[in-house]
Order: structure tokens, then sequence, then C-alpha cells
């Protein structure tokens, strides 16, 4: 019979339960799938389909280097920079952005700005962190969890409890980094060298005999049909994913990486797209598909490199651009909320994916003549979606008169005239938690810094 205090257990205390009763069952050699059927007698279904997801959360990661970061800082400006009206000013859209209602800090929204319509899980944190890095393809400053560990690689090892094929894919250029546990990143040039990831000889091979394929399901679901402990829930979630394995034996990988053409019109591609966007747009299409098949736990990916110094000198091409990216990232998570997740058949691949931004430079928020690569007082700064675990809106910020407030990590107050260098640990540790799920002594293997308690939500929006 159900425990009632158990049923009712929320935020850190419903999770340690759970880990708690994973670890028990390692301890006493009990089977994971025994430990699910004792959560769903003593704690609830509910709560033993919880158990059933995975511990971590998936992660998509935009690295925009060669000052191509700027342009993104056009879908989320300083929030003094775009309500200060001066034409002066790198911003495109004066009088026409919003507030996002919803956030812990205060955040602008330009008019193009993706993600409107979800939930506040879905509202970015943007946190003042990293030193300028003017110009370099593969930036690492605003991306960091200190002791020489970078935000990619610490999120990577965190992903490890959950097994996939290709724990890291990377589209280069990129520099993943170090972290203890961090398994190695498998590099490709581009979206199709993802797909090509997995059409190998040996898969060929065996799509060369699918009788063999389509004789292993077979003989599984036939195996599956004697089975006669089936009328658990626990059972039957671990019997659907049988099932589903057992079919993807006889399926061509690549073929249902590839992207369609209806894909792209999904994402607002075509002939005329630049290629910086289309790039973009097509390693954010293959990646929700690898996403889906569970091929990897995170994806990592270049953007734009345009070096942008005379956007604003053209702004028909500008608004494009900036319409174009906020419809790429639109689309993305649209496919993501789509997509049942296959590590947590109870949730969509969107409330499970934390997704970060960071490049080289964002450029002069006050200056768009020429829109200068130096940045007040070498500021730079990351954003992230956190599904609900990492505090919203901005984290410091560049301000009108171009003083750079950052953030304690602690309390989350602003912190007047600081350097982002020096919070960018805590900024990466707090997009870590994220991909842990919350589990803050997991964070706590790399992250050495103050407690982040104030930027991070220890009882998550879900």
């Amino acid at each position: 019979m159900a425990n009632d205090l158990l049923k009712h257990l929320e935020g850190s205390s419903r999770r340690r339960f759970l880990r708690f009763a994973t670890a028990f069952g390692a301890a006493v050699a009990v089977d994971r799938s025994n430990i699910l059927n004792v959560v769903n007698d003593t704690a609830g279904s509910a709560m033993a389909d919880e158990a059933a997801c995975a511990a971590t959360n998936k992660s998509f990661h935009i690295v925009a280097g060669d000052g191509g970061f700027a342009w993104f800082q056009l879908l989320w400006p300083h929030n003094e920079i775009a309500a200060a009206n001066i034409d002066d000013f790198a911003f495109h859209a004066f009088g026409q952005t919003t507030m996002a209602g919803d956030t812990d800090k205060p955040m602008t929204l330009g008019p193009e700005a993706p993600w409107r319509e979800y939930d506040k899980s879905k509202r970015v944190s943007a946190f003042m962190a990293g030193n300028n890095e003017t110009h370099t393809p593969t930036p690492t400053a605003a991306a960091s969890v200190g002791n020489n560990q970078s935000m990619l690689a610490v999120c990577a090892a965190i992903q490890r409890t959950t097994p996939s094929l290709l724990p890291v894919i990377a589209i280069n250029p990129v520099a993943f980094g170090n972290a203890a546990g961090a398994p190695v990143a498998t590099n490709v040039a581009d979206a199709d060298g993802m797909v090509q990831l997995f059409n190998s000889a040996a898969s060929r091979a065996i799509l060369e005999v699918p009788q063999d394929a389509a004789l292993y399901e077979a003989y599984y679901k036939a195996l599956l049909g004697l089975n006669k402990a089936a009328a658990r829930p626990t059972q039957l979630r671990g019997q659907k994913i049988g099932k589903q394995a057992a079919s993807f034996l006889g399926q061509n990988l690549a073929a249902q990486l590839m992207v369609q053409d209806e894909d792209l019109v999904r994402y607002g591609i075509n002939g005329g797209t630049p290629n910086k966007l289309s790039s973009l747009a097509r390693a954010c299409i293959v990646a929700v598909k690898a996403f889906r098949l569970n091929l990897t736990q995170s994806v990592i990916v270049p953007a734009l490199r345009d070096d942008p110094h005379g956007a604003f000198g053209d702004m028909a091409s500008l608004r494009d651009t900036t319409q174009t990216l906020g419809g790429i990232l639109d689309a993305f998570m649209g496919d993501l909320t789509a997509a049942e997740d296959p590590s947590c058949s109870a949730r969509s691949l969107g409330d499970n994916v934390v997704m970060t931004i960071h490049g080289d430079t964002p450029k002069d928020p006050r200056v768009k003549s020429g829109w200068p690569d130096g940045t007040p007082n070498d500021s730079n700064w990351i954003y992230a979606m956190g599904n609900g675990f990492i505090k919203t809106g901005w984290h410091g910020g560049v301000r009108a008169n171009g003083a750079t407030d950052v953030f304690d990590p602690t309390t989350g107050e602003t912190v007047a005239n600081g350097s982002s260098q020096s919070v960018s640990a805590a900024a990466g540790a707090a997009v870590a938690f994220a991909v842990a799920k919350g589990d803050m002594r997991r964070v706590q293997d790399f992250y050495t810094g103050p407690a982040i308690d104030g930027i991070v939500n220890i009882n998550p929006i879900q």
C-alpha cells in the first residue's frame, strides 16, 4: 500500500528519496525493475514514473565564435540598453521590446525572441560570465565551472549516468575542454557529418541482411509473450523500451537522422537563406532526431561566426537575420516538445533538454557604428535555458552608462561594478545543476566556489 508521506514528497526531498531508493537497490543487489516496483507500491505510480526517468537532462550547446555571438543580444538585450532608446546603441528595435512577465529577474525580449508561448520554465537566464575573447572560433571563458574545467565537459561527465551510443557529438570547431570523468567528444564537420556517424560500415552490414534484424525482433517479442510477470506498470515500461530497442536494430539510423525538405520549411530555411543560418538549422534538426533515438546526451554546435561589424549598415538584412535566428530556435523547441523523451516516456524532450549559448565577444552593446569587438570592462556573458532549474532573467548586465554589474551567486542579488570573469564559474555551475536535474551533490564534484542557491531553483519549476 502506498505511503501518503512518500507520495507527497516534493522538490529536493522527493529527489533525495529517489536517489536513496536507487542507491539502496544497488547496495543490496536488487534489480532496478524490482526497485521500481517497490517505489510504485510504496510511493505511488507517479513517483515510480519519475524514478524510471534518466537522472540527468540532455543538453544542446551553441558556441558562437568569431563575433557571431553578437547576434543573440538582439534577441535578449541588456535591460538598460533596450530601455535607453539611444540611437547610437547597438539595438534594432527600440520601442518594440517587451518585458517577460514571469522571470525571476527582469528580462527584456526583442521582438524576435523565441519561446514566448511556452511556460516560464522556458524563459532564458542571462549570466554575466567570462571575459572578451575576440576573435576565436572556440571560446571558453564564459563556459567554465572553475578549476580548469569547462562547462561543456562537466555537463557531459554528469550525463555519463545516462547511457547512449555517443555521449557527446560536437561539430567543429569546438574546444570541449576537460572535467574528471568526461567522455571523449565525437567530432564531425557539420550536420551531415552527424548523420553519417550512424551510417558506418558495421551498420550497413546489418542492413544488408534485414532478415537478421527482423528475426531478432520476432524472437524478442515471442519470448516476451512467455513472460507472465507483465501486469505491473514498471514491467510494461521496461517491455516497451525493449520492443523499441528490438525494432531499432532493423532500422537505418542515418536515414532517420537526415534533414528532410519539410524540416527546412518548418525552420524557415530556403535556397536564399545564408549558410550561417541554414547550417545552424540543420544542426538543430539532426540534434532533435538524435536525441529522440537516444543516440547522444549532448550536442555542441558552432553558430553564425560572421563577425558582423557592419550589421547596422544594412537594417533590412539585420532584421532578416534576427527574425530567422529566432524562428530557428522556436522551431527547435517545437520539435523537442513534440518528441517523447526516450529516457523518460512521461515527458517530452522539450522538458528534458537544457540549452546554452556563449561566444567569444558579444560586441559593444553601446556602439552600433562598426559594432566594435570591445565590451565594457572586458565583459562577456552566457545565455541558458535551464528548464525550470535555473533562476531566469538577467543576472548582472551592462548599464546604459557603460558600467557592468554582476551577481552574488549565493543570494542572487546584483553586485554593482563587478567583473564578469569573477562569476563565470558560478554561472557554469548553475548550468551543471540543471543538467544534473537539481543534484547539488553532483555539481559539487566539480564546483568549489560559493553556494549557488541564489541563481538556481532548489525546488525546480516542473
